[in-house]
């Protein structure tokens, strides 16, 4: 089954699913910024545009761009930057 998942007013939109590997969602993130928590860890691959994390414990925004990931410890929460839509992979773990 598919999931479709929304945020921020609809700026941050993602499809949910369940493979055999475990859970992930792929969606877009319109250009803002926007604070997530985690309930579990979470493995975020980015496929097209670029993301800034701040990720917990950091002090510094980091700069992602296709072909990279950053990870986030379940029960923590972190803020991402986008100027333009980003394309995303997460993976729930």
């Amino acid at each position: 089954m598919i999931k479709v998942n929304e945020y921020f007013d609809g700026a941050v939109k993602s499809l949910g699913y369940q493979t055999a590997a475990g859970r992930s969602s792929v969606g877009v993130i319109n250009e803002g910024e926007y604070e997530f928590g985690t309930s579990e860890h979470e493995i975020m691959h980015i496929i097209e545009g670029e993301l800034k994390a701040l990720l917990p414990g950091e002090q510094e925004w980091q700069s992602f761009g296709p072909g990279q990931h950053f990870e986030v410890p379940a029960n923590a929460s972190f803020k991402v930057q986008a100027a333009a839509p980003t394309a995303y992979l997460c993976q729930y773990r």
